[in-house]
C-alpha cells in the first residue's frame, strides 16, 4: 500500500515568501497610528506605486483613506521591537503610542516617519481594495528618504535580520539561461 504524504496547509507554506518588514504610518485630524505591515511591494516604476495589505477595516487604512495620505518606514535589521510594538493590539491608540519612540513628522503627509528607518515613503494615496481577509492600500510615492544598514524581514513566521549578498552563480549548464545583468534585471521586474 502506498503512503500518502501530508501536505501542510497552504497558509503555513505562504510563510516562505521573505517579505521586508514596515510600518505604515498616517496622520488626519490631529490623530496618529501606526502599524506593521509584512507584505509590502513594488507595483510600478513609473510611476513608482507601492501596496501594503492590512487588515480589513483596519485603523491605518481608515485614516490614510481619509487624508488621503500615508507613510512606509522600512525597517532595519535592528527595528525587530519596534516591528512588534505596532502589530500589538495591546499599544495605546492614537499619538501614544509614539510616546517612546523617536519620530518626526512628514513634511507631505504629517505622518510619524521613524528614526532609524531603512527608507521612508511619503505616499498619495492611489487605491485601496479588499482582497479576502485584507484590505490593499495603493500608494503613489512622492517622496523617498533613505537610511542605510540591513533589512528586517518576515521569514516563516519570524523577523529575521542579518546582512544580505547576492547569491554565488552557479555553474552554467548546457540549455541554460544566461545570467541577467543588474540593467536586464531591472527592466524585467
Amino acid at each position: 500500500m502506498k503512503s500518502l504524504t501530508r501536505t501542510p496547509h497552504p497558509r503555513l507554506l505562504a510563510q516562505h515568501l521573505a517579505a521586508p518588514v514596515a510600518v505604515l504610518t498616517a496622520h488626519h485630524d490631529g490623530h496618529e497610528h501606526g502599524t506593521t505591515v509584512s507584505t509590502l511591494t513594488r507595483v510600478s516604476h513609473r510611476p513608482l506605486l507601492i501596496a501594503a495589505a492590512l487588515r480589513a477595516g483596519s485603523v491605518l487604512a481608515g485614516l490614510a483613506a481619509a487624508e488621503g495620505r500615508f507613510a512606509v518606514n522600512v525597517l532595519g535589521g535592528g527595528q525587530a521591537d519596534l516591528a512588534r510594538w505596532f502589530a500589538s493590539s495591546n499599544r495605546p491608540y492614537g499619538s501614544l503610542q509614539f510616546a517612546t519612540v523617536d519620530w518626526r513628522p512628514d513634511p507631505y503627509t504629517g505622518a510619524p516617519l521613524l528614526d532609524g528607518a531603512l527608507a521612508h515613503f511619503a505616499c498619495r494615496l492611489s487605491g485601496t481594495c479588499v482582497v479576502g481577509d485584507h484590505e490593499v492600500v495603493l500608494g503613489h510615492v512622492v517622496r523617498v528618504d533613505r537610511g542605510g544598514g540591513a533589512p528586517l524581514l518576515s521569514y516563516a513566521g519570524e523577523l529575521c535580520a542579518g546582512d544580505l549578498r547576492p547569491a554565488a552563480a552557479g555553474p552554467k549548464s548546457p540549455g541554460q539561461a544566461p545570467a541577467l545583468s543588474s540593467d536586464a534585471k531591472e527592466q524585467s521586474s
